[in-house]
């Protein structure tokens, strides 16, 4: 998830980075035959109600009443601005983690300010109304990010034991950092399913969050076999250092004896519970958003309206395409505000914009991608200026059909990207903005658009518009679980952002910005950071 917050007025305001961990004890379960499923939603209100803006999520855990999540939330802190976070921790019930599925568990509000000084803030969780919910509780612990290195790290293991009945086991690694508190959990990995011999897949964790600034200190890893239930069985365990670990590794690779400490006081000559790999070990440096913007990378901001049927006929007040006498719509609401702030990464400020869905001139054949200034060899629009006049003009030489396709235009921008990709520098980053009022009608296909897409540089952004059911968009939306195509590839990383544009329809127009914009710094530089990609030049 991207580090973000307020927009500030200048770079230069942003005091730290701070990551927040995030446990809670004795939840509510809500769940008949099993345990809740939890997962927490970390909000932020810097301008008063009604304008909270979603920050990130933790992953979600299943069948657990106490759950330590692995994955941290990084903020921008500002010391001289009050910063209101809102944690809200849900039982999901969904394949696709929908919060309006999920049973809501309790939820706590305080500034960031009252954590960070903390460090380590405990909590009862509290009902909407602020009364209380059940016994459960949240603990948030604070950590500066001063160091933005990044330890990553290609492990398997062999011969472990045998933990199911009916099969093999399905082991998962957690490793832990050592605090003045006690071990605080830093990565887990996902599950092999009915494996001895697991290879996981390769990981990174900021050195920070692993060791400190001190590779001599303490990191424990504990080999599980999961279980549905919740109830996970320890195969065995092991202390090391980042420092070790790396020496072991410059020769072959390090390996260490997973010791099952029941195991071995019950059973004289025991051995071990398997040996954990680790193949390889390497601290890389973790280029930030504003290294690969101020190093020379250009986001290229592409633009496509939905010219469907269903938004209804453009001269009518009641047609999502009418534009009032005040020179506004929800499509234009849209454009401006995104398209403000995203102008400004732009060198040559010269945006393509397409629409979709209509019947066009001369032939009246339904296109699903042509230019909105009808010029296929050109089509750039001067500025968000231009692209608003293009929309506008567009609006009456076309005829609203249908229907909903989103894999041609995504295909269109990921053909730029693979390009890009091809250079082999970090040069070019592409944002396709899609504005629609409906549901796809082209699910299969725009999955497997969006799975070829996440390995390209390029992010989503889908703005709904109308009073449509958006859950096919919150579907696509990888906050909500790995995003896979139709015949199970999944996704390389989480590249779609939807905003219902409903929620904001009362809120100033930087609102929709922030809240649309969130995860898009952290896309770009987790993308070339994944990729090994450098700014194109040192940053000034």
């Amino acid at each position: 998830m991207a580090a973000v917050g307020a927009p500030p007025p200048r770079v230069t305001d942003c005091v730290t980075k701070v990551a927040l961990s995030i446990s809670c004890d004795n939840l509510m379960d809500m769940d008949m035959f099993s345990k809740s499923d939890p997962l927490c939603v970390l909000w932020m209100n810097t301008s008063g109600p009604p304008h909270w803006t979603e920050i990130g999520r933790t992953e979600k855990i299943q069948n657990c009443l106490n759950p330590r999540f692995s994955k941290s939330l990084v903020l921008d802190y500002y010391f001289e601005m009050v910063q209101k976070l809102r944690f809200e921790v849900y039982d999901i019930d969904s394949a696709n983690c929908s919060l309006g599925e999920a049973d809501f568990l309790g939820q706590t509000e305080c500034t960031l300010g009252q954590i960070v000084s903390s460090r380590k803030l405990t909590r009862p969780l509290v009902r909407r109304d602020n009364t209380p919910a059940g016994k459960g509780s949240i603990t948030i612990c604070a950590e500066e990010q001063t160091d933005n290195r990044m330890v990553t790290f290609e492990s398997s293991a062999r011969k472990l034991d045998r933990k199911d009945f009916f099969g093999k086991s399905d082991p998962f690694l957690e490793i832990y950092k050592q605090t003045g508190s006690g071990w605080q959990l830093a990565h887990r990995t996902e599950v092999v399913k009915n494996n001895l011999n697991p290879v996981w897949k390769p990981f990174r964790i900021p050195i920070q969050s692993l060791c400190g600034d001190d590779v001599e200190n303490p990191i424990k890893v504990e080999c599980y076999d999961h279980n549905n239930s919740g109830s996970h069985e320890i195969i065995g365990s092991f202390q090391t250092s980042l420092s070790q670990i790396q020496q072991a590794t410059q020769s072959y690779a390090a390996e260490f004896e997973c010791i099952n400490s029941k195991k071995k006081e019950k059973k004289k000559g025991y051995k071990n519970s398997g040996v954990v790999i680790i193949k390889q070990c390497k601290i890389v440096k973790e280029y930030t958003f504003l290294d690969y913007i101020m190093g020379g990378c250009q986001i290229n901001f592409t633009i496509a309206i939905d010219f469907t049927g269903s938004n209804g006929n453009p001269t009518s007040p009641s047609s999502l395409h009418y534009i009032n006498p005040q020179g506004y719509n929800e499509y234009l609401a849209a454009i401006w505000a995104v398209g403000n702030v995203i102008q400004d990464y732009d060198s040559d400020k010269m945006f393509p914009a397409f629409g979709f869905g209509a019947q066009i001139p001369p032939t009246w054949q339904v296109s699903h991608e042509f230019p909105i200034n009808f010029n296929t060899s050109n089509p750039f629009c001067q500025g968000i200026e231009g692209v608003a006049l293009a929309y506008q003009q567009c609006l009456a030489q076309v005829k609203l059909y249908g229907p909903t396709n989103f894999s041609p235009i995504i295909n269109h921008v990921s053909h730029f990207g693979r390009q890009a990709l091809q250079q082999q520098t970090a040069s070019q980053y592409f944002v396709l903005l899609i504005i629609t009022d409906g549901v796809i009608t082209d699910m299969d296909q725009t999955r497997s658009a969006i799975v070829n897409a996440s390995r390209l540089p390029m992010s989503i952004i889908i703005v709904g518009v109308g009073g449509a059911d958006f859950s096919a968009m919150e579907f696509l939306d990888g906050d909500n679980g790995i995003l896979r195509s139709a015949t199970g590839e999944a996704a390389m990383r989480d590249i779609v952002q939807f905003v219902p544009f409903r929620q904001f329809q009362n809120c100033p127009q930087e609102t929709l910005a922030q809240s649309v914009l969130a995860e898009v710094p952290g896309q770009v530089a987790g993308f070339f950071n994944m990729t090994s990609l450098k700014p194109p030049h040192s940053p000034v």
